[in-house]
Order: structure tokens, then C-alpha cells, then sequence
């Protein structure tokens, strides 16, 4: 086979490469900008602002990102997380002594079974019973609201995290296009500067003197 021939053959092929992986990129590129906005628009729509510096609990303030974020609005993906781990899931932990909406439905069913034994002895602390009713299926009610919420800024940072592999593979994509392209204009120089009649040769194997 000519070298001429060889090296065009190549070029062309890595050209070819560098197209598909610009397209990929592309399209990379797309994906994460289309989370972005998405989780931008989301989030934004929610007009949740971080407490401001001054009015941050001790306990708030050994978060550096409630620090780093105080009263700025949420709108990424990282400040979904952070309000959702070190803020809500904080006053959660307080509010519930760790535990969660469905651990915390033991004893309201508890105190349910307690004040419908209550009643049928006509036992006088019954009032008592539905006081405590009332306050644990509260508190229950306002778990379950918080983690529902956590839930859903957590979805939203992992819809963002999304975004950033994209944009990462993405460069990557681009990285790769731009090597290929200048390899590939690197071999049709050294294609057109060879003599057509050149014919490549491949490079013989040493060979080991063999004693007798």
C-alpha cells in the first residue's frame, strides 16, 4: 500500500471521529444545559431564601454552607442539598429527636389504643390522652411535610448532578474532537508532502542469531 494512501485513509477515518465526537458533545451539552435551567426554574418558582447571617442558630452556623449561602436564594442544585441536609434534616433531628414519620406513628397508634381503653373504662384522664393525641399526630404531620420537601430538594440536586456529568463528559467529548482534528490535518499534511510512489514499509523484526 502507498504511504500517501495509508496516511489519507487515517486522516479521513480521524476526521470522521472528531465529527461523531463534536456531536456527542453536543448533545452533552444540551442534556446538562436543559437540567440546569430546569432545576434553576424549579427552584426558583419555590422563593425559598436561606436565613440571613445574623439570625442563624448556633447549631446553623456550624454549617458552612448555611454560612457561605445566608440570604441568598436557591437556585442551584448545591443549595437544594445544603437547605435540605443541614437545615430542614437539622430542625427535623431537634423536632423529632431523630426519628422518622414512619417511626413516629408507633406511638400515635400507641396513644390511640390507650385513649379507646380510656373510654371504655369512662378512666378520667381521657382529655389528657387526646392532648398527647393531638400533639404527637402534629408533630407527625409536621415530619412528614419536612422530609416531603427534603425529598423533593434532594430529587432536584440529583437532577443536577446530572446536568454537571453531562457538562463534563461533555468537555471531554470536545477534548477528544480537537485532538483527533489535529491529528488528522497533522497526517493529510504529511500525506500530500509524501511522493505518490512511495510505498510504506513496514518495519522488519530483528531476528535472533540462532547458535548451532
Amino acid at each position: 500500500m502507498k504511504r500517501r494512501t495509508l496516511d489519507l485513509l487515517f486522516s479521513i477515518g480521524g476526521l470522521g471521529l472528531a465529527v461523531l465526537l463534536l456531536v456527542v458533545g453536543i448533545v452533552l451539552t444540551t442534556n446538562a444545559n436543559f437540567a440546569n435551567d430546569y432545576v434553576h426554574d424549579q427552584l426558583a418558582e419555590q422563593h425559598i431564601t436561606f436565613k440571613s447571617a445574623d439570625t442563624l442558630t448556633d447549631e446553623e452556623k456550624k454549617s458552612d454552607c448555611l454560612v457561605e449561602n445566608a440570604g441568598k436564594p436557591m437556585t442551584t442544585g448545591k443549595q437544594a442539598e445544603c437547605y435540605a441536609n443541614e437545615f430542614i434534616g437539622l430542625h427535623l433531628k431537634t423536632m423529632s429527636g431523630g426519628k422518622t414519620y414512619a417511626e413516629l406513628g408507633e406511638p400515635e397508634s400507641a396513644l390511640k389504643a390507650q385513649i379507646a381503653e380510656a373510654e371504655k373504662n369512662n378512666a378520667t384522664n381521657v382529655e389528657e390522652l387526646k392532648a398527647q393525641l393531638a400533639q404527637a399526630s402534629a408533630l407527625r404531620e409536621t415530619v412528614f411535610k419536612g422530609e416531603s420537601l427534603r425529598g423533593m430538594l434532594l430529587t432536584s440536586y440529583g437532577f443536577s448532578e446530572f446536568g454537571r456529568k453531562a457538562e463534563q463528559g461533555a468537555m471531554a467529548m470536545y477534548a477528544g474532537a480537537a485532538l483527533l482534528l489535529l491529528l488528522s490535518i497533522a497526517g493529510l499534511i504529511h500525506a500530500f508532502r509524501t511522493p505518490a510512489s512511495e510505498a510504506f514499509a513496514a518495519p522488519e523484526k530483528a531476528r535472533e542469531p540462532i547458535n548451532a
